[in-house]
């Protein structure tokens, strides 16, 4: 009766630390992805393809990726940008956010309607990043 008590007491134990894996890998990892490098829109599309991939071999469950573009690479979220436009709308349907810097946005003279809806805007893109950081976002540099 005893080995049957300890054998049901392992067992429990057993089925705890399996949960706790479980849980541990279908928890989702955040990235950050600074999008800055003046590049041509080959460049950019380049960057989302990189994401659509990893998503592909992760899993859009397990990983939230934030796309923060500012300075030169603000131009990758433009609607009109035909290299890059339906690659983030299909990210952006696989759970990919994508944030656009104000402060480029008025350097270059773009304004919101310039962008697809899928785009949130933001006051300021290094700070944005730093605060995803510090939100525990690791950081990705295409």
């Amino acid at each position: 009766m005893k080995l049957s008590i300890n054998a049901l007491l392992f067992i429990f134990i057993l089925e705890g630390l399996y949960a706790s894996i479980v849980y541990a890998d279908n928890k989702a990892v955040s990235f950050v992805m600074q999008l800055t490098r003046a590049a041509d829109n080959y460049g950019h599309r380049k960057a989302f393809l990189q994401i659509d991939k990893v998503l592909d071999d992760i899993g859009d469950k397990k990983l939230n990726i934030v796309v923060v573009a500012y300075e030169d690479g603000i131009h990758a979220l433009l609607e009109e940008n035909k290299e890059t436009s339906q690659l983030l709308t299909k990210l952006a349907n696989r759970g990919v956010q994508f944030k656009a810097c104000r402060i480029s946005m008025r350097a270059w003279g773009l304004k919101d309607l310039q962008f697809p809806l899928e785009v949130e805007f933001v006051p300021a893109g290094a700070p944005e990043v730093i605060k995803l950081q510090m939100l525990g976002h690791k950081y990705w540099r295409p």
